[in-house]
């Protein structure tokens, strides 16, 4: 599965719990477990074509949607440095 350029995040393993019967509280015996189903937890990727205008061009990227807010936040081009997806353009000698 994908991860996300940004932030690293991939999927997660965890398990959804089947219960049935009423809780102790409401007047019942207590609620009794029935299944345990494993599934993944899958990031909310995206795929975008960003603009950085300190570099003069367009980068496409997949990230998650909190990526794309921290984007929005702190800029483009200081989070795709920081993640290492492009490098600053180089000093031209005298």
């Amino acid at each position: 599965m994908a991860k996300c350029q940004i932030t690293g995040a991939g999927p997660k393993t965890g398990k959804t719990i089947a219960r049935r019967g009423k809780a102790k509280r409401e007047g019942g015996v207590g609620k009794k477990t029935t299944g345990i189903a494993f599934r993944t937890f899958k990031p909310n990727l995206q795929k975008k074509r960003i603009y950085v205008p300190e570099l003069d061009r367009w980068v496409t990227v997949r990230m998650t949607a909190k990526a794309l807010k921290t984007m929005d936040r702190d800029g483009a081009y200081s989070v795709l440095v920081k993640a290492g997806l492009v490098k600053p353009p180089k000093a031209k000698r005298a």
